[in-house]
């Protein structure tokens, strides 16, 4: 057993984290409460390859493994997981076309992906069906050598961007289960009817887009369906969302590093009673939590990462990863609030982003109870088990 870091995958580290440290945290409060969108970010991230992190390098991309793919998500949200964001449905719908992809249509959109010269996202979520996507009522219909497609689209990153936009629609409404009458379709920006209607309002999440998107008689040729090959949606979306879960997890245990990090700098040189508050117990146990939590966080994702580089279906691993990194993002955020005192409250200071940006890693992709569902059918029906 090796729990250590191969020598390529901490040189690719500590690349990413000097990026992150002179580009990106410097600015990322500031940027935030501006509203601004991260564009010098974005082009130096492009200039690193950094779209291309799940795009094999037959199509100019990195091919990264998947440990050193979380490394990317876990590093650039210690700095802005917003930023991550920008990188997350991105590389989501890359994989997808690679994995699913025609020829013809990596050929087409993978080399441009891979540069950042096109950008991507995911047209999963629809204003009545996120968790449950066998409830979505997006439809398209076949009309000749085109599809017809109508219907909305919510919370989706990366929207103003997204060229192609790979969306999940019901090619058969009729299909019973429903999931056998799904596919994914690419939509292209400019599309007539294809419109990027508001940015929704967040808590946390800033720096990039979340949008809703609406398909008005949206006609896309025929040779966009993803594969080729309608009902096979569903299957195509569920095997990505492995991999996003690691990125999502990957995410949680920046921002948990980032909250770590703060409150143990902020106690040192925080004095009460003549002392610095590092020196009392009642800190001292929550930095010990906090740093055996997101440790564990740690070796679990990247188990799970590992596990993923072996060719396995991950839904548990992924599962367990997403689920317990999530919640240790979320617990860790809060105690370095606490650590802070009234300045965690204070936007000079960089935990109370840190706790806005914590809720959603414990719902998207996923929610914690979703997790715990996926992880314990895979124990059930004693395809995975522990021990």
């Amino acid at each position: 057993m090796d729990f250590e870091l191969s020598d390529e995958q901490q040189m690719f580290r500590d690349t990413l984290r000097s990026f992150v440290e002179k580009e990106i945290t410097p600015v990322a409060s500031e940027w935030e409460r501006e509203g601004r969108y991260p564009t010098e970010i974005v082009e130096t991230m492009k200039e690193m390859g950094l779209f291309g992190i799940t795009i094999s390098e037959e199509y100019g991309g990195l091919g990264l493994d998947m440990v050193s793919f979380t490394l990317v998500f876990e590093e650039i949200s210690r700095g802005w997981m917003g930023v991550a964001g920008i990188l997350g449905s991105h590389s989501l719908a890359c994989w997808c076309i690679e994995k699913y992809g025609t020829p013809e249509q990596k050929a087409k959109y993978l080399p441009e992906l891979a540069t950042g010269e096109r950008r991507s996202g995911i047209g999963l979520t629809e204003p009545g069906a996120g968790t449950d996507l066998q409830g979505i009522r997006t439809i398209a219909v076949r009309d000749g050598d085109h599809y017809v497609i109508n219907g909305t689209k919510t919370w989706i990153t990366n929207a103003r961007y997204a060229n192609p936009l790979p969306v999940l629609v019901k090619t058969d409404p009729t299909a019973t289960p429903a999931h056998k009458g799904m596919s994914v379709i690419l939509v292209e920006a400019g599309t007539p009817g294809f419109e990027v209607q508001k940015d929704l309002p967040k808590l946390g999440y800033k720096g990039t887009e979340s949008c809703e998107v609406l398909l008005d008689n949206v006609r896309v040729p025929v040779e966009n369906l993803l594969g080729g090959v309608e009902g096979r949606g569903m299957q195509q979306v569920l095997s990505g969302l492995e991999t996003g879960r690691l990125n999502v997890g990957a995410r949680s245990l920046g921002v948990a590093q980032a909250a770590y990090d703060a409150a143990l700098k902020y106690s040192r040189e925080r004095e009460a009673f003549g002392k610095p508050i590092s020196d009392f117990q009642a800190i001292q146990l929550k930095l010990a939590d906090m740093a055996t939590k997101i440790q564990a966080a740690r070796l679990l994702l990247y188990w799970a990462a590992s596990e993923a580089d072996k060719g396995k279906r991950v839904d548990m691993q992924s599962g367990m990863a997403k689920l317990f990194a999530s919640e240790v993002c979320a617990e860790a955020t809060l105690e370095a609030m606490r650590i802070h005192g009234g300045y965690g409250y204070s936007q000079e200071f960089v935990v109370e982003r840190l706790y806005r940006d914590a809720p959603l890693m414990v719902i998207g992709e996923g929610t914690s109870d979703i997790m715990r569902s996926v992880i314990a059918r895979s124990l059930v029906s004693g395809k995975e088990s522990i021990g």
